[in-house]
């Protein structure tokens, strides 16, 4: 009995040790982060400065793949169907908790087929940039002329139910005005078509805005956020330049794993994470793009991704957007 007891002990430590083994010796080998959006988005700077933060953590590198595509689903959808080993994850915006609502149905279920590990940072407005042909220099023209019977105002955004169309639908409704919608696939198109005149407005998280402001390229008519960006100190706010109580963030970045992936590793990427954007040049890299750090905990990122999906979803009924 005493030498049966002993080796269902042994064993017992035997698996309990093996079983730790993944995560003992995660990560063994480059890391792939897929972006699901195009390559020159807020969403690709941030993953490649976060990553390149957390690699000295874990030893590793990382290696950003852009799989651009229906709003994020594309690539969302590879990283559902990759191992739960901790080599496949996924650095998202806030599209993926926009999509549940604005499509009728998705090749996978957010909550059930992805682990969060962490919001590693959230934003503190959206930039309103004006085309350089565009007569209005303020926010209080641009709701002028939009408001006028034969006014033709168009608006880009990085995809139906991307975030930059909803803040833009949310602005029309504050405003009492209709605009033109058009969707581009990803931000940095949009953004061109901003650049060329194709579109006379868009709405844009600050990162990728700052360089074409201060090369004069575009004008920076206000920012959403509830107080000035002090990268862009005499940009004012919309609520003070022409539409009072008007604020909305910029959403937030996310990395998620898939389903089943082992919470040591889980706990190791989230605080690979944490060191990398509270790290002096990751966070001034982060703030200089109007975010602010976080990487909270991957149990804190499911409470945060649950209550924003339902917060998306009052917005898209209250603008009216119709599920495709």
């Amino acid at each position: 009995m005493n030498r049966t007891a002993t080796f269902v002990l042994v064993l017992f430590a035997l698996l309990a040790s093996s079983a730790a083994l993944p995560a003992e010796q995660y990560p063994s080998r480059p890391i792939r982060m897929i972006v699901p959006f195009n390559a020159g988005g807020t969403a690709t700077i941030l993953a490649r400065a976060i990553a390149n933060g957390a690699e000295p953590v874990l030893n590793q590198t990382f290696v950003i793949d852009n799989r651009g595509g229906a709003n994020g689903i594309i690539g969302t959808q590879m990283v559902v169907n990759a191992a739960p080993d901790g080599y496949t994850l996924l650095h998202v915006s806030t599209s993926i908790a926009i999509n549940p609502s604005v499509y009728k149905s998705l090749p996978y279920d957010t909550l059930k087929d992805l682990d969060p590990v962490t919001i590693v940072a959230r934003g503190a407005g959206y930039v309103l940039l004006g085309s350089p042909s565009f007569g209005a220099r303020s926010v209080k023209e641009l709701i002028e002329i939009a408001r006028k019977p034969a006014s033709k105002v168009a608006y880009g955004s990085g995809g139906i139910g991307n975030s930059t169309h909803l803040v833009a639908e949310m602005f029309s409704q504050a405003a009492g005005v209709k605009m033109t919608h058009v969707a581009y696939k990803g931000v940095a198109p949009a953004i061109n078509a901003v650049l060329g005149g194709e579109v006379q407005i868009m709405f844009i998280p600050p990162t990728i805005a700052v360089a074409h402001v201060k090369a004069g390229k575009v004008r920076a008519l206000g920012f959403t956020g509830a107080s000035r960006w002090s990268v862009l100190p005499d940009v004012p706010t919309i609520a003070e330049s022409g539409l009072p109580g008007f604020s909305k963030d910029s959403g937030w970045n996310a990395w998620l794993a898939p389903k089943g992936t082992p919470a040591p590793i889980l706990r190791r990427l989230q605080q690979a994470a944490h060191v990398s954007v509270h790290s002096p040049k990751i966070s001034k890299i982060l703030n200089a793009g109007g975010y602010d750090p976080l990487a909270n905990t991957p149990e804190e990122a499911r409470k945060f991704l649950v209550s924003e999906i339902e917060v998306y979803s009052k917005i898209v009924r209250a603008v009216g957007i119709q599920p495709q």
